[in-house]
């Protein structure tokens, strides 16, 4: 008698299908990465202090100059090497006829960051086994410090690149070792093209103490690969500095002299206490992981390679580093590679827990999103509008249909997702995915407007050049920081002369520009110039900035001289 499959009681002795394939998680896994990647690149002003100087220096750039001094306006050395602003500056020169300048600028995040969902997916799949890479992948766009910082103007994406390729490498170098050397080298050339040589340094520590620690790492073809990998990387190590040293050998001794003047600090505190919510939901699967697989920890290969990279980027950063989120973009590699291949291991009550707090943490700030963004659109209800204007720094507020519709399709894929996911350790972290690309797709899409005109400083430079007057010599500044110079600089393409105090001044220049805080006296260079204009952002009740003008007759330097 044939058995009819169909029978609830039969069914139950057949292995269950999959709901979805294989290839159709992968086409969902790169839909997916695109949203996230893509959502958040245009449509905003360079926002302070993150995006002010590489906007300056790739300004500079697409009009010729400076291409191996990347220096912004108000900068007097290097802080990082070329190589993200030059790409940069290529994406801008490609797509000026389309997008402002720093739209185009910074659309040159999307193929960085998708060199390195690749590289983490493969990593996941090399040390995991098929099927894990996605796993990792979904981590690894859900932590929480990692989807503002990938979608700025920074250096540090290009890093993140250039390591995920190393950690890639380095996994793959027992496996395919000719492939694994010219991949190694370059991650280790992108990463100190990019943002110097601390970054290179954690790729060359992890080499070095892998075979110094462990056994497994000892072998004549770890060795191969590691010296293959240094020769590819030569050419990422040493053109750029030899022609700095050849065209300007001051900067070259400057930005020397400050690499190594910046190893002197100790915030591996405030790193460790800052990725109790950055590395988020990675951390705590991490950290179950390494307790699930504690007898091996210091065995397998595998892990050996994610623990020094871990240990090797947490000392190098803490102690090269200033205290700002986005360096501490490295540590998410380790952390989602040992995450993903530890999920399975979560017991179901712990990632039940982690499921549903994804649920309400996604749920709840969708619904204040789109709250907020009613409110403002239709004035109810009134409170959230009154707030949301406040924060805003605006009462304006237009219907964008491209907006709206790509906010509907991003909230109903997760409606989707979540109705028809399993509640399962996987599903967990697809959760969390599209969780957080819904979240960020809602604010890049629904509030981005009211954002960028709270956090944009386009309005008050552009209100300070139109308030000089016609003919003017130069202008002092005092006060004014180096970021606010980068976007004068490339708002209005004026210079600055900095002072070392408000009562000194250029004798040349005739105007004199001043930053200071409003909770603090007010500041002037003196009773020789009058109060030109006066202007700060709306939102901003801390900074204000004050133009002065030297009114007729003697200069202070002459002052001065006389008895």
């Amino acid at each position: 008698m044939a058995f009819e499959l169909e029978h609830d009681w039969q069914a139950h002795l057949a292995t269950p299908r999959a709901r979805v394939g294989e290839r159709a998680k992968t086409h969902l896994l790169i839909l997916l990465c695109l949203a996230w990647i893509f959502l958040g690149l245009v449509g905003h002003e360079p926002w302070k202090p993150d995006e002010a100087q590489t906007i300056s220096i790739v300004k500079n750039m697409v009009h010729g100059n400076h291409l191996l001094v990347p220096i912004a306006a108000g900068q007097s050395t290097i802080e990082y090497p070329p190589l993200y602003y030059w790409s940069a500056a290529g994406s801008a020169k490609l797509l000026s006829s389309l997008l402002p300048l720093h739209d185009a600028a910074r659309l040159v995040n999307s193929v960085w960051m998708t060199i390195t969902l690749l590289m983490v997916g493969m990593l996941g799949r090399e040390l995991w086994g098929i099927g894990i890479g996605r796993q990792i992948t979904f981590i690894f766009i859900a932590s929480i410090g990692l989807v503002a910082s990938a979608h700025l103007l920074m250096p540090q994406v290009a890093a993140l690149s250039g390591l995920s390729m190393a950690l890639y490498a380095l996994a793959l170098a027992k496996r395919r070792p000719l492939r694994a050397s010219g991949l190694l080298g370059t991650g280790l050339g992108i990463s100190f093209l990019s943002t110097g040589p601390a970054s290179a340094l954690i790729v060359l520590a992890t080499m070095l103490l892998l075979p110094a620690l462990f056994s497994q790492w000892r072998s004549k073809s770890f060795a191969t690969v590691s010296l293959l990998s240094l020769l590819a990387a030569s050419p990422w190590l040493l053109l750029w500095p030899w022609l700095l040293f050849n065209a300007d050998p001051a900067q070259f001794s400057a930005w020397h002299q400050q690499n190594l003047a910046n190893v002197d600090a100790f915030n591996h505190v405030y790193i460790l206490r800052t990725l109790l919510w950055y590395s988020w939901p990675a951390l705590p699967i991490a950290a179950w992981g390494a307790w699930r697989y504690r007898a091996s920890l210091l065995h397998k290969p595998k892990m050996q390679l994610l623990l020094v990279f871990f240990a090797v980027s947490l000392v190098i950063i803490g102690i090269t580093a200033e205290r700002r989120e986005i360096h501490l973009l490295p540590l998410l590699l380790p952390l989602a590679a040992l995450a993903g291949g530890s999920v399975e291991t979560l017991k179901r009550g712990a990632a039940g827990a982690l499921d549903w707090f994804g649920l309400l943490l996604f749920g709840l700030m969708g619904s204040l999103i789109w709250l907020g963004w009613f409110a403002m659109m239709t004035g109810v209800p009134a409170k959230i509008a009154e707030r949301m204007q406040f924060l805003a720094a605006t009462q304006e507020a237009h219907l964008n249909i491209l907006a709206l519709a790509a906010a509907l399709t991003v909230t109903i894929i997760w409606l989707f997702v979540i109705s028809n996911s399993k509640r399962s350790n996987r599903g967990t972290l697809t959760t969390w995915a599209v969780g957080m690309t819904m979240t960020w797709g809602l604010l890049m899409s629904l509030w981005l407007p009211w954002i960028d005109n709270a956090r944009s400083y386009k309005h008050v430079m552009l209100e300070f050049g139109t308030a000089l007057p016609a003919q003017h010599t130069c202008i002092n500044s005092y006060g004014v920081s180096s970021a606010q110079t980068a976007l004068l600089d490339y708002y209005t393409g004026l210079a600055l002369h900095p002072q070392q105090s408000q009562q000194h001044s250029k004798p040349d220049c005739n105007l004199y520009l001043i930053q200071e805080e409003t909770r603090r006296p007010t500041l002037t260079p003196g009773d020789q110039w009058k109060l030109l204009w006066s202007g700060n952002r709306a939102l901003d009740k801390r900074e204000r900035f004050r133009l002065f003008q030297r009114e007729a007759g003697p200069t202070i330097a002459e002052q001065e001289e006389s008895p």
